[in-house]
């Protein structure tokens, strides 16, 4: 595989339409097995992921979207993929982190956990979309969404939260608006 700065940058696009066509389950497991190799602290991997495919389940995350634009991108794209975190990372610790008991940092801690799990979690979905990005995917990450009615549709009873709905797919670049400006690196960056 090739990949570019342009491909995973300057020319890549927060989809926000998408041509028909299916993400293949092989390239999903792709995706995951790049995600999970970027760094985390302690190698605490707090990312748990539900791709949603199927059109019963696209409409079981689509009405728990922001009406309007957000619930459309969900019922259009490939695939929208879940992604949050597990409050319960802590327990795989001794598989992650077997060299130390990590486990320990976090013993009796609920606040240091949460705050792991949120903090590693979205890193995570930062690894998710640059993965996407190279294995030839247009993402469409969004926040506009209500996170108790996506949890309690897609992880019922578990200690599982939701963060980020991100879109999957092929954009149709002719319903792409203008790139939107970004900061320059004087106004965002201090040399100290």
């Amino acid at each position: 595989m090739q990949v570019t700065t342009e491909q995973l940058f300057t020319e890549a696009r927060t989809a926000r339409a998408y041509l028909t066509g299916e993400v293949p389950d092989t390239t999903l497991r792709a995706l995951y097995d790049h995600v999970k190799f970027g760094p985390t602290s302690g190698n605490c991997t707090p990312l748990r992921i539900v791709f949603v495919r199927t059109p019963e389940a696209r409409e079981r995350l689509a009405v728990c979207m922001n009406p309007g634009g957000n619930q459309a991108k969900v019922r259009e794209a490939p695939v929208s993929a879940i992604l949050g975190m597990d409050l319960d990372f802590v327990a795989q610790l001794p598989k992650l982190f077997p060299h130390t008991d990590s486990r320990a940092w976090y013993a009796g801690n609920p606040a240091k956990v949460t705050d792991a799990a949120l903090r590693n979690s979205h890193i995570q979905v930062g690894y998710f979309i640059i993965a996407a990005r190279a294995l030839g995917l247009d993402a469409g990450p969004m926040g506009g969404f209500d996170a108790g009615a996506v949890d309690a549709a897609f992880w019922p009873a578990t200690p599982r939260r939701s963060i980020v709905v991100c879109t999957l797919g092929h954009a149709d670049a002719s319903r792409q608006r203008p790139r939107d400006p970004r900061l320059s690196f004087e106004e965002a960056c201090i040399l100290a």
